[in-house]
């Protein structure tokens, strides 16, 4: 599923495919925002570890769990 993250003063967002589910990612988000953390931790397909400061989150959006599909359709 492709993540998006907007960071508040920077020009570019930052994008990334993660394994995790909607859901994980979600309560990931949401926990780290209710509780203040200084820093949100995600991981992409490929096992690099993301790492933003919470305070600086101008918001998450979480794309479709839907694979994409290749070739032609019938």
């Amino acid at each position: 599923m492709e993540i998006r993250i907007g960071i508040v003063n920077a020009p570019r967002e930052l994008s990334f495919e993660s394994n995790q589910s909607a859901a994980e990612v979600e309560a990931a988000v949401s926990e780290a925002l209710a509780n203040a953390a200084a820093t949100l931790e995600l991981r992409d397909e490929h096992g690099s570890l993301f790492i933003v400061p919470t305070a600086g989150i101008a918001y998450v959006q979480i794309g479709s769990e839907e694979s994409r599909r290749v070739g032609f359709v019938a």
